[in-house]
């Protein structure tokens, strides 16, 4: 068996910044009480027109990957695209990015398991590298929220929460004795797969112009989402799936250098924290710029940590998500 590692992380946002001012001028909402629900200031959102889609922008965080694992198209034996805002219904995004990427006829794998789509995404590949099926495959997390959120009063419970973006990974096979992905560790829970949902079509084609078309206003077709009763089982799956990774290898929290969660709701994270006893330098927490990024929110944080050298060679990096489902995992590296 061989292990996995990340060789390569890569992030992209739209450049339209939404604040939760601009977000007031269209809702009864303020900045303040976004801030003191959610911890989330901005977040980016695609404009009509920008070129953006979720496939397009995983391709764009995908290069920058490639770029620094020193690897091009051509060496990526497999894509697994993980996604709740497909371009289309079907086909997924994973085809579409192997066919702009211009890769050679290479299995393309979507992942829709929301917010822990990442993680599972992840666990995926890494299991592909142990058997030694592939060398490299590219991991990609990407999201067009603001294609399908309710911009009135009624959605903004669920609507002030979601950004755009994408990040991607290249999980390679470790060539090193020692390091890399130490385990993953996944989970579900489907009886609660009501408490936060969509029933509805894709973003290309959403409520707004079905409503026009048809005469009709559908709410399914939004996000529901019973917020208090998420955030009590995200603060005790994440506890749960974080210390199953750790007790897997024998370590404990005063292990971890770099703490990664799904960027949710930066309470939960901070609930998860102070849990934890986990300090502060060592969360990494970004939920402020871009509002919570489903599937796309590991890899955008991962990206930026590395970026700004919060994660060093040999450092102990674990990943945690909780999402709809609902689901839940954890990833823990030796990077």
């Amino acid at each position: 068996m061989y292990s996995s590692k990340i060789s390569g992380v890569g992030h992209y946002v739209p450049e339209n910044v939404v604040t939760n001012d601009d977000l007031s001028k269209v809702m009864d909402t303020n900045d303040a009480w976004i801030q003191e629900r959610t911890g989330i200031k901005e977040r980016r959102h695609i404009k009509k027109g920008d070129g953006n889609s979720t496939s397009i922008m995983g391709v764009k965080a995908s290069k920058i990957a490639l770029e620094r694992a020193g690897l091009t198209p051509d060496d990526i034996d497999m894509i697994v695209f993980a996604t709740l805002s497909p371009d289309m219904y079907f086909p997924g995004g994973g085809v579409q990015v192997q066919e702009m990427m211009g890769m050679r006829t290479i299995p393309a794998l979507d992942v829709r398991n929301q917010c822990s789509g990442f993680v599972y995404s992840v666990s995926v590949a890494d299991q592909f590298i142990k058997t030694g099926m592939y060398k490299h495959v590219l991991v990609i997390g990407s999201e067009n929220h603001s294609g399908g959120l309710d911009f009135t009063t009624r959605g903004r419970g669920v609507s002030v929460i979601f950004g755009d973006g994408a990040g991607a990974v290249v999980v390679s096979r470790n060539e090193r004795e020692k390091g890399g992905i130490l385990s993953t560790h996944l989970h579900s829970e489907g009886k609660h797969k009501d408490e936060l949902a969509l029933q509805g079509p894709a973003t290309q084609h959403w409520v707004p112009e079905i409503i026009a078309a048809n005469d009709q206003e559908n709410i399914p077709y939004y996000p529901h989402m019973n917020g208090q009763f998420v955030f009590k089982h995200a603060v005790v799956r994440f506890s749960e799936v974080i210390k199953e990774g750790l007790e897997a290898n024998g370590l404990t929290t005063a292990d971890i250098d770099l703490f990664i969660p799904h960027q949710a709701n930066l309470r939960i994270s901070q609930y998860i924290q102070h849990k934890m006893k986990v300090a502060d330098e060592k969360v990494f927490n970004n939920i402020q710029k871009y509002g919570n990024t489903t599937a796309a929110s590991i890899p955008i944080a991962l990206s930026e940590a590395w970026e700004q050298g919060k994660i060093k060679d040999g450092d102990l990096v674990v990943l945690a998500a909780f999402g709809s489902g609902f689901t839940w995992g954890s990833v823990v590296i030796r990077w």
